[in-house]
């Protein structure tokens, strides 16, 4: 078996694995990078005008063959690992010849993204898989493992062919909502694996990283505050960060409010999973719908004025908001904040920014925080916790897999590897080839 690392060799995200034999090719994931070269944030926009052959001279596209509608020979099949554009964004580029695999929770939610952020990454006659399922693409065999991170339905793959086995760990966690999946890979793993890809997108961090439950007990003690709204921005895909903040808004006997945009989003995971998350319903009267405008817009266009009037029974008005101020938690974006404006009473209330802080400084989101800052008096809170494996989650993996060789993806760090991990290294460039021993 060879595996060819077209990126994610030397940097977060972006992933981009091709592993094959003799008559089989696959590639886990196509995501969209997080950096530029000189590791400033990466923006599509300015390559939005270039041609798929000069993407790839500019090595924004992966150089393979049989990836692209032009080529002749497609690949085999394209596994997502889980619903982040780092991991899916180049979706779009594929040839829509090649089948995807995907879960389908994550088609769902990149179906959302669609709806309401148009990124034209449209998955056409998915393959959906399951955890602990085995299926076959040629002569190679995956099986999906759900893993605990920050997106919702998240795997890792073992995948076996011409008789060698690699594990790629995708990305993932131990301290979520979902921790308990990993003790359960780790006690019972599977066997022989020669290759583990390893995500080490937290090694340099010397902090271990704070559970969920630690994030709802902190989120309590800010809600608790008497005679202020509490603003939450997070992302709105972060389903575990969601729960956190409705169980913390029962403790402190709260309202939560979710904008139309993420009342869809918990509405639709609940339908097609049939877990039992909150979501707008008469089994979780403390949760209100507000309808902001672009996202109810977007709803109507895409998928008709039924969606909305699902949502009528429990909508909220500003003026509602406005007047029970002190009982409000609601969870925002940049793109509210025209909404916020036309709220009078919630000067001097509490932000609470859960995401990775390097975002702050980053467009609109600084425009945002700013206002509510500068311009509504808000006091500010940092509550968040990481989508990735801290040091000691990583080497339990290490040590419960126990394979024989370890291959660094998705980190800045991997010349730290060897001294981290009592491991051999193999250490693969970008678009190079490397043939399993």
């Amino acid at each position: 078996m060879i595996i060819n690392i077209h990126r994610g060799t030397k940097e977060i995200g972006g992933n981009c694995i091709e592993v094959s034999t003799n008559s089989t090719r696959i590639l886990f994931d196509f995501g969209m990078p997080l950096v530029e070269a000189d590791k400033s944030p990466f923006n599509f926009n300015k390559y939005k005008s270039l041609s798929v052959n000069e993407l790839i001279k500019k090595k924004i596209l992966p150089d393979m063959e049989g990836l692209y509608p032009h080529d002749n020979n497609p690949i085999d099949a394209i596994v997502i690992s889980h619903p982040h554009m780092d991991h899916y964004g180049f979706m779009g580029f594929a040839s829509d010849k090649i089948p995807v695999y995907i879960g389908n929770a994550s088609n769902e939610l990149i179906k959302i993204s669609n709806i309401f952020t148009p990124s034209n990454v449209v998955i056409n006659n998915p393959n959906f898989y399951n955890s602990e399922k085995p299926f076959i693409i040629g002569d190679i065999t995956i099986t999906p493992y759900l893993n605990d991170h920050s997106a919702f339905d998240a795997y890792s793959f073992l995948i076996e062919g011409e008789g060698q086995r690699l594990f790629y760990s995708g990305d993932f966690r131990g301290h979520g909502r979902k921790g308990s999946l990993l003790t359960k890979l780790t006690n019972n793993p599977p066997a022989d694996v020669d290759y583990l890809l390893m995500e080490g997108t937290s090694i340099g961090r010397t902090t271990k990283s704070k559970p969920e439950e630690e994030i709802e007990n902190e989120l309590v003690k800010v809600f608790k505050e008497p005679n202020k709204i509490n603003l939450i921005y997070q992302s709105g895909q972060n389903i575990d960060r969601i729960v956190s903040v409705f169980k913390a808004c029962k403790k402190a006997n709260k309202t939560l409010v979710l904008d139309i945009y993420l009342a869809y989003i918990m509405a639709t995971l609940v339908r097609v999973t049939g877990n039992k998350l909150p979501f707008p319903s008469s089994s979780f009267p403390n949760i209100k719908v507000f309808f902001s405008s672009y996202a109810s817009n977007r709803i109507v266009k895409e998928l008709g004025e039924q969606e909305l009037y699902n949502f009528q029974p429990y909508k909220i008005t500003k003026d509602e908001i406005d007047t029970n101020f002190s009982n409000i938690v609601m969870i925002v974006r940049p793109s509210l904040m025209v909404h916020l404006k036309g709220l009078k009473n919630i000067d001097n209330g509490n932000l609470i920014y859960s995401l990775w802080e390097g975002y702050k400084d980053r467009g609109s989101t600084k425009i945002f925080i700013e206002y509510l800052l500068n311009d509504r008096k808000f006091t500010y809170h940092y509550i968040h916790t990481s989508g990735h494996a801290d040091l000691d989650t990583l080497r339990d993996l290490v040590k419960g897999i126990n394979p024989k060789r370890l291959v660094p993806i998705h980190t800045f760090k991997k010349d730290d590897y060897k001294q981290l991990f009592k491991k051999p290294i193999v250490q693969v460039k970008d678009g190079v080839s490397y043939t399993c021993q």
